[in-house]
């Protein structure tokens, strides 16, 4: 029987540690991909976006590439609305540990 190999990936997200880091990030560059989309399906500057949400065009510029990370539920939201989403949350399937 051939023992299956394992892909870099996988290897990388058998280390805990790795696998938490991979997954934060990977929201952050969801959040980035879906603000760039928008703003490109729409024609929306970051000035233009940043006075439709009420923020500053520094946080919509952070957001867009990915650099700013901590930013209030509040601002979320604000943005997310100026883009024609919404914010909802739902329970994981598996609770964490």
């Amino acid at each position: 029987m051939k023992k299956k190999v394992k892909s870099s990936y996988d290897e990388l997200m058998e280390d805990k540690e790795q696998k938490e880091l991979f997954d934060k990030e990977y929201k952050d560059l969801l959040l980035s991909e879906l603000i760039l989309a928008a703003m490109e399906e729409d024609h929306v500057s970051v000035r233009r976006l940043a006075a439709a949400a009420g923020v500053s065009p520094t946080i919509i510029q952070g957001l867009k590439s990915g650099e700013r990370k901590n930013i209030t539920v509040d601002t979320l939201s604000k943005v997310l609305d100026s883009i024609g989403y919404e914010m909802t949350f739902q329970r994981k399937s598996q609770p964490r540990k």
